[in-house]
This record gives C-alpha cells, structure tokens and sequence, in this order.
C-alpha cells in the first residue's frame, strides 16, 4: 500500500505541473465534461451511495452522520448545479496585484499561482469529492481525495466519473485522485508525502484533524469545530432572533456552522426565552441552561459548566443569560473555536462594536450562523472552512486554493 500511495503522489505531482498552465476554457471545459458524466451516472452514483447507508445503518451510525453521508436528488442536484457556479468564477490563476516602481527603477508585483498538489482526507459527506475537485481543478492545483470509510462505495464511483470527464477533455487524469483503499494506514502514508504533497486539508470532526495535525510532515490547513454562538442583544428585535436563533440550530444540527450556544442579555430575557423554549420545545430541542435560564424555563436542564463550549452537532443547545454586552463578548471569546457568531440587535454602533471585537472566520449581525458557507458567501463551492488564520481564515473557495509569488520587471538593473 504504501508503494501505490507514493505512487499517486508522483503522479499527482507530475499532473500538477501541467495543470497549473491549462487556460481557464480549457479547465472549464474539463468541468464541463465532469458534470455531463455526473449527469450520465446519476442513479448508478445513488445505487453505490445506497450501499454506504445500508452499511452505515447497520454500523449504527448516528442519524447527523448518514444525514452527511446521503446523496438524495437534492444533494446531487446542488453538487451538480455547483459546477457550472465554479465554471461562471474568475479564473484567479496568473492575476498580478498592483504593480509598485522601486526607486531604482525594479517593477514590483505578485501573481497568483497554484499551490501544487493538496490532500484532501474527509469523513462522511460525498459530495465534498466533487465540491474539492472541481475547485483544485480550476485553480491549477492536482488534488489527492481520501474520503472516510463509510463513504467508500459513493466516493470510488464518483472517481469514476471524474476520471471519464477528464479524459473526454484530454487532461491527465491524474491531476485527480481518491485513495483506493479503506485502511486507516493510507491516511498514515499520505500524511508523509513532503515533497510531493504542497498542502494538507482534514474535514470532518475534531479526533481526525487532530489526528492529521498530529502526524502530518506536510503543512495543515485547520478547522478542529464548530462552536457557533448566537447573541440576543437587548436592543434586539424579538421575533427576529426568535427565527434566527431557532434556524441556526434546528435547520440542519449536524453541520460545523450549527448554533451550539445561545446568549441572551438578561434585560430581553424574560419576554424572549419562552419564546425560544417553545419553539426549540416544540422542535425537540434540549436545553441545557444556566441557573437564570433554567428559574424562566421549567423544562430547561442545568447545563454542566462543559456545556458552554460543546460541539452538541444534535438537536441540544446550550443557553446562558449575560448581564452586559461586555459579557456576551468575553463568553464567546472564551468558549468560540473561531468558526461562526452572531449578534442580533437594532442598534448599530453595538453591532459594530461585535463586528470588530468578536474574533471568528465570519461574524454577523441580524443572520443565521448557517450562512458561514461558502456558496451562501458567493465563493461558488467551497473546500472547506478555515479557523486557523495561515493562509486562509474562514469558507476557502478558488482564491484560497492559490498562493501568490513577486514577479519583477528590471531594465538592467544590478545590485550594489
């Protein structure tokens, strides 16, 4: 195994040299040809992809996960519609910033490049083969793919499309490549390819990125979780946060951008409180409050101290009344893994105020933490979620999948 491994790495390597030349119609028309033979394969992926929940169901897998793991008509439908989104982008590949004029007379400027070759090791979620191919394709960069385990069948019959796309288009089919094999050492063995690997990217939980960090030689790109706050100011407008904090948690509970923790400012407490705990009651929401919340709500449970902070990724959240703005931004400050916040409230200096003083990859005011996305933030597909802050912080879309390097215009100039 471990031969084959550096062997899809030499491979991947090689492909990305002749990648990161392609002109932008020759990558589209690559996408192209991707989405035509996702298309043609559409219900023999749905058929592989049965055989994963069957045996996902069997493994007792909990219900977020399978929910990750299911390519229904509408997952593929977006994955598919996604394509032509990345096809519609500006090709960021060759872009020069600014050109400054040296005092001795040298043109300064950078250029975007690809990074090379990035890994990408994942869990559940499928779709995220198509979503990280389709955007490393079209920023210059070959890609290695290592879904999880329980994604095997959909993920190999998915590499199955992808290769006939690329080669309908004429490219090097190696320029995109998913790891054949189920075994955890595959991981291991990727997991050393300096030199040949430019960039790690881990999805999924906490134990796998930390796994990845852990052992990797090459560079890792983080997102551990998704601690998600929402912060009910007192100048806020009830019914909204009502409808917002009842979207960020309910709509889809098993994914990073989820509300975990709501705050409510103690003056709004009493009236928005049993408005929320009606609406996470009748939504089968546990809460899990502090002591003031828990004297309002009767049915609430005492949360242990650990609560504040928890990834729940379920149907639980975790809610506290703060005394003071100043203590809602400590609390998130605390408790935040740097991924998604939110403040609703009608006054703007205090939105402001959350805006520059709260620390996350996106922060916003008066809107679901679920818009953390990076199609939802107009990137098209996204690759994944950065909270750590080298090279890229927040949704990584084609722009993160670049580097940029100084490019110089001399007339003969020498250095004394």
């Amino acid at each position: 195994m471990e031969k084959q491994i550096i062997e899809i790495a030499r491979s991947a390597r090689k492909a990305s040299r002749k990648t990161a030349i392609l002109s932008t119609d020759k990558k589209n028309m690559a996408l192209e040809e991707i989405r035509k033979s996702l298309q043609k394969n559409y219900k023999k992926i749905q058929d592989e992809n049965l055989k994963d929940i069957s045996e996902a169901e069997k493994r007792g897998l909990s219900s977020a996960m399978i929910d990750r793991l299911t390519l229904s008509d509408k997952v593929m439908d977006a994955m598919i519609a996604g394509i032509d989104e990345v096809i519609l982008l500006d090709d960021p590949v060759g872009s020069i910033g600014p050109i400054k004029k040296r005092p001795n007379g040298l043109e300064v400027g950078r250029m975007n490049i690809p990074i090379g070759v990035i890994g990408m090791i994942y869990e559940s979620r499928p779709n995220v083969t198509i979503d990280a191919a389709v955007l490393c394709l079209k920023a210059g960069n070959a890609v290695i793919l290592r879904g999880g385990t329980e994604a095997f069948h959909s993920n190999q019959v998915l590499a199955m499309a992808i290769s006939e796309g690329l080669e309908k288009a004429g490219l090097d089919k190696n320029c995109v490549q998913i790891i054949p094999f189920r075994e955890r050492e595959a991981v291991n063995f990727l997991l050393k390819q300096e030199g040949l690997i430019d960039l790690l990217i881990p999805r999924g939980g906490e134990g796998l990125i930390r796994f990845v960090t852990e052992n990797s030689s090459v560079p890792v790109l983080k997102h551990y979780k998704g601690v998600c706050h929402v912060y009910i100011d007192k100048f806020a407008d009830l019914s909204m946060g009502a409808d917002i904090a009842f979207n960020s948690k309910v709509q889809r509970p098993g994914v990073c951008n989820a509300m975990e923790t709501l705050l409510v400012h103690k003056d709004v407490s009493e009236k928005f409180l049993p408005l929320i705990g009606k609406m996470y009651k009748d939504a089968g929401v546990e809460i899990r409050g502090c002591v003031k919340t828990c004297k309002i709500l009767k049915d609430a449970v005492h949360a242990d101290p650990s609560d504040f902070g928890k990834e729940f990724l379920d149907l639980i959240a975790a809610v506290k009344v703060v005394d003071t703005f100043h203590e809602a931004v400590e609390h998130i400050s605390l408790n935040n893994s740097g991924h998604t916040e939110s403040i609703v409230t009608k006054d703007y200096s205090r939105a402001r105020r959350f805006l520059r003083e709260v620390d996350s990859s996106v922060v916003l005011v008066n809107a679901s933490t679920r818009f953390n996305d990076g199609n939802q933030l107009g990137l098209g597909a996204e690759i994944g979620i950065s909270t750590d802050k080298l090279h890229a912080y927040g949704p990584m879309g084609i722009e993160e999948l670049t580097t940029r390097k100084f490019i110089v215009f001399g007339d003969g100039q020498i250095r004394s």
